[in-house]
């Protein structure tokens, strides 16, 4: 069964906006009619006594973009397994799109998620072309089989991956990309069935400075998109925070140590104490970077 449908016509989307590409139009961005995209309340995750993530609140609303910084190990990416709804909390209360965990069949409510990192890697198949790694996303498969597309499918998969820059790579075996366009391509895939939720964990990490660039100022076109979906990025690094980004949530030892406006909130002094380190911090534009005080 196809997870969700997109239209090649206007009339199709719910809220959002209709592209014209290469004669056609399809679907991008579908409104969640809520202002609370995501909730965490006191939310704890504790394994073998140690506290991932500790009495954790937290929300993102409608149209916001969050980047969530921290050290390794800080429970950065456990708090996007919670909002992707494959972790359960030990402790709290979690509201995705509306809809409580532990009351609502995940199943049906990730396919209104689109979740993108480097764990996906292994499980998409090495020898499937870039093409069919999107296309399976709409009937929530990695591996296709005998399933069969219309033509708006394979219509939406291909303006997505031209949005991400892999428009002349289709034909491209997954596993004979490089590690930048193999992260364009999850991307493409997270957003095949018009999220309401676009969860990204990391996904700069490991690119070269041509890579990450040209990842950045993607990213930084999709989050300026007033139609896309609210997004939450994992990331060390504020020089990886792309244009447009809206807000910061940062955290240490499982424990949010702050979350709010980017302009206010991504400060020098925040940083310093989320890294447990003295750092500067500057802005250039619409892009950051810091670095650590010299010794002595």
């Amino acid at each position: 069964m196809r997870v969700r449908r997109t239209h090649p016509v206007p009339t199709g989307c719910r809220g959002g906006r209709a592209d014209r590409i290469d004669g056609r139009e399809f679907c991008f961005g579908e409104g969640v009619g809520m202002s609370d995209v995501l909730e965490l309340v006191d939310v704890s995750v504790v394994r073998e006594g140690r506290a991932l993530v500790d009495q954790v609140s937290w929300s993102i609303s409608e149209g916001e973009r969050w980047v969530i910084l921290g050290p390794n190990g800080a429970g950065k990416t456990t708090l996007l397994q919670i909002a992707s709804t494959y972790l359960f909390p030990t402790s709290g209360k979690v509201s995705v799109l509306g809809e409580k965990l532990g009351e609502v069949d995940v199943f049906e409510l990730r396919s209104r998620i689109g979740l993108a990192g480097a764990s996906m890697f292994d499980k998409l198949p090495a020898e499937q072309t870039v093409l069919q790694t999107v296309l399976t996303a709409a009937y929530g498969m990695t591996v296709s089989w005998q399933e069969t597309y219309e033509q708006s499918d394979e219509g939406r998969a291909l303006a997505l991956l031209d949005r991400m820059g892999m428009a002349g790579l289709t034909g491209r075996k997954f596993g004979t990309l490089s590690e930048g366009e193999r992260k364009r391509t999850l991307i493409a895939r997270a957003l095949m069935t018009d999220p309401e939720l676009l969860l990204l964990d990391e996904p700069a990490a490991g690119l070269d400075l041509g890579g990450r660039e040209d990842l950045v100022r993607r990213l930084g076109a999709l989050a300026q998109d007033e139609f896309a979906p609210a997004m939450a990025m994992v990331t060390h690094h504020v020089e990886e925070i792309a244009p447009g980004f809206t807000h910061v949530l940062m955290i240490r030892q499982g424990k949010v140590l702050t979350a709010g406006p980017i302009d206010t909130e991504l400060t020098a002094r925040n940083l310093s104490k989320c890294f447990g380190l003295p750092l500067t911090l500057e802005r250039h534009g619409d892009r950051w970077s810091a670095q650590g005080l010299p010794l002595g």
